[in-house]
């Protein structure tokens, strides 16, 4: 797989019937190894290991329901009062970030109410803050860590 712009991480993978796959240690199971998989794993691993979101506060893959439609959001991290925090969208390598892909995530969090929205396809990585009330972007220089979000969110 294509070396990301991500630190770099140790994962299960095997080979199957199918192909590869790689232990999704969110999920607790094997899943097939595909880019966009590639970059969902560092993902996560970058959001626990690196800015220190709680695992058990990571949620990957999930359905939620907008407009009668089923839609999956690649990652959500909440707070400790369960509420999300983080809506992260995931990209294959080779895709380019663009509107719609801001869009698919927006559509998420409509749903969600996350105070950020994440975009990344591994090699560029995009943070915002969102107004649920106006739909409008802040764009941020860093994601921000879990306690820096706690932080703020307790007046500290």
């Amino acid at each position: 797989m294509k070396e990301l712009n991500l630190p770099r991480f140790k994962f299960k993978v095997k080979e199957s019937d199918h192909g590869t796959d790689i232990w999704d240690e969110f999920r607790k199971k094997y899943v097939a190894l595909t880019p966009e998989e590639w970059v969902r794993q560092h993902f996560l691993k970058f959001l626990s290991e690196n800015l220190g979101y709680p695992k058990s506060l990571l949620k990957s893959e999930f359905e939620i329901k907008y407009n009668r439609m089923r839609k999956r959001p690649d990652i959500v991290a909440y707070s400790n009062q369960g509420q999300p925090l983080l809506v992260v969208e995931c990209k294959a390598p080779e895709v380019s970030i663009s509107n719609e892909t801001f869009s698919q995530a927006t559509v998420y969090n409509q749903v969600l109410k996350a105070k950020f929205v994440v975009i990344t396809n591994g090699l560029q990585h995009f943070c915002c803050e969102q107004s649920i009330e106006t739909g409008t972007f802040q764009f941020l220089e860093k994601i921000p860590a879990y306690k820096d979000y706690m932080n703020l969110s307790n007046g500290v």
